[in-house]
């Protein structure tokens, strides 16, 4: 009878880690084949160009066409004669990056040798934070295993693998995959010192400290808010090694100095040039307090529930979601309570709610909104931490005929979000826009678009064959019915083809009504109406605002 017990309790055991297992390899598999299956968004193709080293060769369309292939070849390296060229190129980066950039240099001077070495395909850009969040996955298992043993770690890797927020942030060209990368790296080693103080092995100690001190400073390089994380880490010291503080200080601090020479020399400069007007602008609308909940519940939600799908759902849903997963990281933290597991349950709720509570402070200090900024990426440093909740509730907050069953359930809901995200939604608008032009063969077109935004811009540049003969009058909305009459007077027949292109979000340059809206088309028809026909007209949607388009395909009337 005992004997069959211990098998059953093996065959359980075995059966869940070689289900998590699966997981991870899913996770991995579902990175690989996604690659290059989604164009890149607004923000991605700025990383592309920043990357290059070439953001500062980016001069705005005016009130005349240009040719959109000049643009093209700023998302590419620049040519090279020589070593004089390189360093001149890294020049050109870091200026980008002083410019008006409130990002570190890290991230972008990464993806710049990557590019040297890969390309700038959109698999081959994204596949070194792919690769990144393939590590960060493996430090969570390390993370994990430290705190609650080898299963605790297979389960902790499993979810941020297929967790829906960090699979989509693992294939896109910002900063947020090695973010969380760093994060749970710095977590992993600090608590491993902690719990091997008496440890003697030197090597394995010089090891352990130069991980950490390497995180801490690659975490403030890639992202400025990872400041939050390393209170977060001196907060878990106290809580768990208070007596050798000192030690811990020290390796934290280590980390920090070795941030001085970019603080010193760029972040002040960044500080100076940067518009930081735009992040975190208090709502007009509503209560202060109820829009702050609001802000918590949101970021909370999109990082362990929905996803990118926040691009497209309403606030409402949003927030729905958030309150369902704060009810459950309650109930998670009451059983564990109940159960006995006060440390660990501090440990988790250190690393995934301290980080929020921090900004939520700031936020509340300074009477800005930056929780609400970003669509959650910006506290994705949290996501380890909650994770590791939920992984903690599961192995000892769970009788062991039911642990499979839930995460089972939770790798199924996380796995069903997942791959409806990359399979449901439409992420092909500029590749619709690119086989307009190229449909009818090589014939001179001229792209009219309501919008001067880089974003916008540079994804046309991206995604339309740089030999294509196409020229681009990019204005804003209030001017572009103005400049298009300049440019077709007494020159109309220089484009047998016009692509009328008009941007739901021309984001820095929106009219004030849909009555201006309304006003400003008709003028636009009107004008077309009498040199061009109406061959084709499209509506592309893509996963947001930003993507939203109507494309209006007009050929050239020969003279009667």
């Amino acid at each position: 009878m005992h004997k069959s017990l211990v098998n059953s309790k093996l065959s359980v055991s075995f059966s869940l880690e070689w289900l998590l297992l699966s997981a991870i390899a899913v996770a991995v598999i579902l990175r690989i084949l996604n690659l290059g299956s989604r164009e890149f968004w607004y923000d991605e193709v700025l990383s592309l160009l920043i990357s290059t080293g070439q953001k500062g060769a980016y001069n705005s369309p005016g009130d005349a066409p240009v040719v959109l292939a000049e643009y093209t070849s700023l998302l590419k390296l620049p040519v090279e004669a020589g070593i004089r060229e390189f360093f001149l190129t890294l020049g050109q980066l870091f200026r980008s990056l002083l410019g008006g950039e409130p990002h570190p240099p890290l991230f972008f001077l990464s993806q710049h040798f990557w590019l040297r070495l890969f390309g700038d395909s959109e698999a081959a850009t994204r596949s070194f934070n792919t690769l990144l969040s393939i590590a960060a996955m493996g430090s969570a298992y390390g993370l994990g295993r430290v705190v609650l043993g080898n299963r605790g770690g297979l389960l902790l890797a499993a979810l941020l693998g297929i967790n829906p927020f960090y699979l989509f942030h693992s294939l896109n060209l910002r900063m947020y995959a090695p973010l969380v990368l760093w994060a749970t790296l710095s977590a992993w080693s600090l608590l491993h010192l902690i719990y091997q103080q008496d440890n003697h092995n030197r090597r394995n100690q010089l090891l352990w400290n130069i991980v950490l001190i390497g995180s801490v400073a690659a975490g403030l390089l890639t992202f400025y808010l990872y400041a939050y994380w390393i209170i977060t880490l001196a907060v878990l010291v106290l809580y768990r090694d208070r007596q050798h503080w000192w030690q811990h200080a020290l390796r934290l601090g280590a980390g920090v100095v070795l941030t001085f020479p970019w603080v010193i020399w760029g972040t002040l400069k960044q500080l100076r040039n940067a518009d930081l007007k735009r992040f975190g602008a208090a709502p007009e609308v509503g209560s202060v307090w109820l829009n702050h909940l609001q802000d918590v519940a949101q970021t909370l939600g999109i990082n362990l529930l929905i996803g990118d799908w926040v691009s497209s759902l309403a606030p409402i849903s949003i927030t729905m979601a958030g309150c369902l997963v704060i009810l459950l990281l309650l109930i998670c933290s009451i059983s564990l309570w109940h159960r006995g597991e006060q440390k660990n349950l501090g440990v988790a709720l250190i690393l995934g709610i301290l980080p929020l509570l921090l900004a939520l402070g700031v936020d509340i200090a300074t009477k800005k909104f930056t929780l609400g900024f970003g669509w959650g990426r910006t506290m994705i440093i949290i996501l380890p931490g909650c994770l590791l909740l939920l992984t903690l509730w599961i192995e000892r907050g769970i009788a062991g005929q039911w642990r499979t069953p839930v995460v089972a359930s939770l790798l199924l809901l996380y796995l069903t979000i997942s791959i409806g995200d990359f399979s449901l939604r439409q992420r092909s608008v500029f590749h619709a826009v690119a086989d307009l032009i190229v449909k009818d063969g090589n014939q001179p077109t001229l792209i009219a678009m309501n919008s001067k935004a880089w974003g916008h811009v540079m994804r046309l540049a991206y995604y339309i064959p740089p030999q294509a003969s196409v020229m681009l009058l990019a204005e804003k909305p209030a001017n572009l019915a103005t400049s298009l009459e300049k440019v077709l007077k007494d020159k109309a027949e220089q484009y047998p083809r016009l692509l009328w292109l008009d941007s739901s979000d021309p984001v820095w340059s929106r009219l004030d009504t849909e009555a201006e809206i309304e006003r400003e088309n008709q003028k636009i028809q009107q004008l077309l109406s009498s040199q061009f026909k109406l061959t084709n007209t499209q509506n592309l949607l893509g996963t947001m605002s930003l993507d939203k388009f109507t494309a209006k395909l007009y050929t050239h009337l020969p003279k009667t």
